[in-house]
This record gives C-alpha cells, structure tokens and sequence, in this order.
C-alpha cells in the first residue's frame, strides 16, 4: 500500500505540460478545481473527463500510475460513494431496512466518485509534470505580491516543496523499517483493522527518528551552501513566460467560460 503513494513524484520528460512555466501549471490547476466543483451535469462532468484524459495522454504519464496513486484513497472514495447513495433523499429504488437508494442518491454517489477521482488526478499531475525547484520558484513568483504585507514569501514557498518532496522519501523509509522489522518477526498483515493499527505503532519511534534526521541533514546542507532564505538569491534558470503558457492560459479560461455556460443553460 505504502508503494502505491505516488504524491510528490516528479517523472521527467519533454511533453509540452512538462516545458510549460510552472506558475501556469499552478494557475491551470486552481482553475481546473474552481470548475470541477461548478460541474453539476453529465456534460460537465463528462467535459472534465475528456480534459483530464487529454492531460494525461499528452504527458505520457502512465495510467497505471495515476491509478496506483488512487489505491490510498480507495476507502474515503467507497465511503463517499455509500454515504451519498443511501443519505440522497429522492425518488426510492430500493429499501434496505432503513436505508433506501434513491434515482438522486445513485447520481449524487456517481458524480462525487467522479469528483474526487478526477480531483486527484489533476493534481498528482501538477507534481508528476514540474521539478520541485520548479514548483518552489513559481509559487514563490506568484506570490510575490504579498512581500508587500511582509509576508515571508519564498520561506513558505521552500517549505511547502520541501514537505510535497519529502512525502516520497518518508514513505520509502517507512517501507525499509517494516521489511526490517518483518524479517525480525513483525506482522502487519494479518487481524483486523484495529490490529493492524496497534501493529504500525512501533513504526512511528523508528520513523521519526530518521525524519529528524534527515530534516537535520537538509538544514547543514542548505547552511554548508550559504543558504539564508531569499534575499539576494538568483536562479540558474529564470520563469519566462512563452506562447505556449499564454494558449493554455487561454484555454483554462474557455474551459471556465464553457462550464459557466453549461450551468447557465442548465445543459
């Protein structure tokens, strides 16, 4: 399970969402957020389907691995869908006892599975398509505005990739102490669910641990490279915006105008 945790991977290529500015990427994901959650309809849904199908064809990024991402989260998915198809209030199909299926509860569990499936998609493809130095200098561009309040912008910049970047090497760590501790005799796979969960607490000392010190290892790293926050860094590689960002730029906002349109004419 813990290999299927796929947040926070960077897969190198030369695909056109690859070599777009990362602070387009970042905009077109905020979009596409603001108009999954305007769908409503079939259409919409079925609009936002086809746009996230073309990204990841475009990115060549394997499906199979946008689907092991999906595998965490299949438990919150399966529950959403149950609580949305027995708690809809509408026109009955069936009765179990007392919970009943209705037509508006089958929709309701239909389009948020959807919904949250598609959610994740977009954006683990924000984090499969941009290097994390990238993503850094973009969130920091974008919220460059904001030093103006004395806000520490590119410190919560670096912070933020930092954490999104460590995700993979914890889980990766997680997975050496559990084989460690099976080969001496440890058990995590059988009992029930409350079983499983005291068997993981032993993993925790061990895992902390080697998060403290690989955040302490970072830190004399970045110390040893003179690093001291943001104030005179330059960059080996400066954010250009090129025609390609301001076309899809442009297309993120037709697709807002389409979706705005689809609700209005209620389609």
């Amino acid at each position: 399970m813990l290999r299927d945790i796929t947040l926070g991977q960077y897969f190198p290529g030369r695909t056109i969402i690859h070599l777009l500015d990362p602070r387009t990427k970042l905009i077109l994901t905020v979009l596409y957020i603001v108009v999954l959650f305007m769908a409503d309809s079939i259409t919409g849904y079925g609009l936002m389907l086809f746009v996230i199908a073309c990204c990841i064809y475009i990115s060549k990024i394997s499906l199979k691995v946008i689907l092991r991402g999906l595998k965490p989260l299949l438990v919150v998915i399966i529950l959403t869908a149950i609580l949305n198809l027995f708690y809809t209030p509408g026109r009955e199909i069936v009765r179990i006892w007392i919970l009943k299926i209705t037509v508006e509860g089958v929709r309701q569990a239909l389009f948020m599975v959807l919904r949250i499936v598609m959610l994740i998609a977009g954006t683990f493809m924000l984090t499969y398509t941009t290097a994390p130095i990238a993503l850094t200098d973009g969130m920091e561009s974008l919220m460059n505005p904001l030093k103006k309040i004395k806000v520490p912008v590119h410190e919560l910049s670096m912070m933020m990739s930092i954490a999104l970047r460590f995700i993979p090497t914890l889980i990766e760590e997680t997975d050496k102490i559990m084989s460690a501790q099976k080969a001496r005799g440890a058990d995590f796979d059988s009992g029930n669910l409350v079983e499983k969960a005291k068997a993981m607490l032993p993993l925790l000392v061990p895992l902390f641990i080697s998060a403290f010190r690989r955040a302490d290892e970072l830190a004399v790293a970045m110390e040893c490279r003179c690093y001291h926050g943001g104030e005179g860094r330059t960059r080996m590689k400066q954010l250009r915006m090129q025609q390609r960002d301001y076309i899809a730029l442009m297309f993120g906002a037709g697709l807002l105008l389409i979706m705005i349109g689809i609700r209005m004419l209620h389609i």
